[in-house]
């Protein structure tokens, strides 16, 4: 279980952590203060400084994450056109040949729009071993015609098909690539210290009615860095358009 696929788990993670933050903050300063031992200190300085750490962590993390999934969208968009530009370089194959291109590449495409639709595990292992097998077939329907007339014409089906193989490939990277946890431990660690100092200062000026604040304004960052992060969970997520519509112009014709 990868807690980062769950955008509302790190929300909740997130909000109640950064209170019980704040709540040691401001036990701190109350037991410096029963002692006798709070002098005026410029703590505003110091959260001021911590908090645009903080945003400037966060906002490297939210780019990071738009970047990937703008990446995600692009390559969404190369498998539609790869497959769709295959799907009529079949006609310089001969008849036979091309009615079984064809045939695969409505299949595979179909498989690929259930990559991108579906959430359950089970379900997605199954679609990657049928992609594979798909993916040896496509290969060979046309390897077989290519090896028997080695022409341009051929060679340029032959890149096309690969085009089709190497796309999948790409896509899949993508998916992959995700936030690395270092920067996850980063932003959570500058949080914590945020809260904590927010916490002792809102007991030392009485500004208790803004504890809530930073938890709830830090938890909803995170849980949209960690929804845009996240290829398959959340609510952010790539809707296979291009793809969609390619099969409805496939099956129109």
């Amino acid at each position: 279980m990868n807690t980062m696929d769950y955008p509302l788990l790190i929300f909740a993670i997130a909000f109640i952590t950064l209170l019980l933050c704040e709540f040691v903050g401001g036990s701190f300063f109350t037991r410096r203060a029963s002692l006798g031992e709070v002098k005026p200190v410029n703590i505003d300085i110091i959260l001021t400084g911590t908090l645009t750490l903080l945003g400037l962590i966060i906002g490297f993390s939210f780019s990071m994450a738009i970047s990937r999934y703008d990446q995600r969208k692009t390559y969404e968009e190369a498998e539609a056109n790869a497959i769709g530009t295959e799907y009529l370089r079949a006609d310089l194959l001969p008849a036979g040949d091309a009615m079984k291109v064809r045939s695969l590449l409505a299949a595979y495409l179909d498989q690929r729009i259930s990559f991108y639709t579906t959430r359950d595990g089970q379900q997605l292992r199954q679609i990657d071993a049928e992609t594979v097998q798909l993916q040896d077939k496509l290969w060979v329907a046309v390897r077989a015609p290519a090896l028997v007339q080695p022409t341009p014409v051929m060679a340029l089906v032959v890149s096309g098909m690969n085009d089709v193989l190497n796309t999948q490939g790409y896509t899949q990277a993508a998916w992959w690539n995700r936030i690395p946890l270092a920067a996850w431990t980063l932003m959570a660690a500058i949080a914590v210290c945020c809260a904590i100092l927010v916490g002792y200062g809102a007991r030392q000026f009485g500004a208790k009615a803004t504890l809530l604040v930073l938890p709830l304004v830090v938890a909803i960052a995170f849980c949209l860095i960690a929804d845009l992060d996240s290829a398959r969970a959340g609510l952010i997520r790539v809707h296979p358009q291009n793809l969609l519509s390619l099969s409805q112009a496939l099956r129109a014709q």
